[in-house]
C-alpha cells in the first residue's frame, strides 16, 4: 500500500493540483505625502515590482468656480504627471507614506478618491531620525480616520517588505 504522500506524487494524483497561481498581482499606487517620504520611496520604486506605480509629490488645484470639482495630480517617480482619479481607479489598493511629523492631510483628498471608487487605502509612517512620540502621533492622528491599516514602519526595508507582502 502506497503512502498518502507517496500517492500525491503519482502522475494521476498531480492531475487533479491546480496547475496556475493561487493569486495574481495587484495594481498598487505607491504615494509620498512629504519631500521626506519621497526621498525614501525613490530607491524603493527601483527595485523589481509588478504591479506598483510609484508617485512622489501630490499637487491639487481648488475649485475656481461653484459647480467646478476639487482637481489633483500625481507625479511619479520619472517626472509623469498622471490624474489621482485615474490612478486610483485603475489600482486595486493605494498605499500612502509620510514621516513622522510632516504634514499629512492631503490623504484627505486620497481617500476621498479611494471611497469614490472603493478602494483600499494602507497608510505607513516612516519615523525620521529624532523624531518624538508627539510627531508620530500627529501622523497617526492625521491618517487614522482614512486608512484600513495604518502602520509605523521601521524604515525603507519594512516598506519593500510590506510591498512585497501586498503583492505589489
Amino acid at each position: 500500500m502506497l503512502s498518502e504522500s507517496a500517492r500525491m506524487t503519482t502522475a494521476h494524483e498531480a492531475s487533479f493540483r491546480i496547475q496556475y497561481p493561487n493569486s495574481r498581482e495587484r495594481a498598487v499606487k505607491v504615494i509620498a505625502l512629504d519631500p521626506v517620504a519621497a526621498k525614501i520611496l525613490e530607491p524603493i520604486s527601483r527595485g523589481h515590482w509588478h504591479g506598483a506605480a510609484f508617485f512622489t509629490s501630490l499637487n491639487f488645484a481648488a475649485p475656481g468656480a461653484p459647480g467646478q470639482s476639487l482637481e489633483a495630480w500625481l507625479q511619479d517617480v520619472a517626472g509623469h504627471t498622471m490624474n489621482l482619479i485615474a490612478e486610483v481607479a485603475a489600482s486595486d489598493f493605494v498605499v500612502v507614506i509620510t514621516s513622522s511629523g510632516e504634514d499629512a492631510r492631503a490623504v484627505s483628498l486620497i481617500a476621498d478618491a479611494c471611497k469614490l471608487h472603493n478602494k483600499t487605502l494602507v497608510a505607513l509612517i516612516v519615523p525620521r531620525d529624532g523624531a518624538t512620540d508627539d510627531d508620530v502621533s500627529a501622523s497617526l492622528k492625521d491618517l487614522r480616520p482614512y486608512a484600513r491599516m495604518l502602520v509605523v514602519a521601521s524604515g525603507a526595508d519594512y516598506i519593500e517588505a510590506m510591498l512585497t507582502a501586498l503583492r505589489a
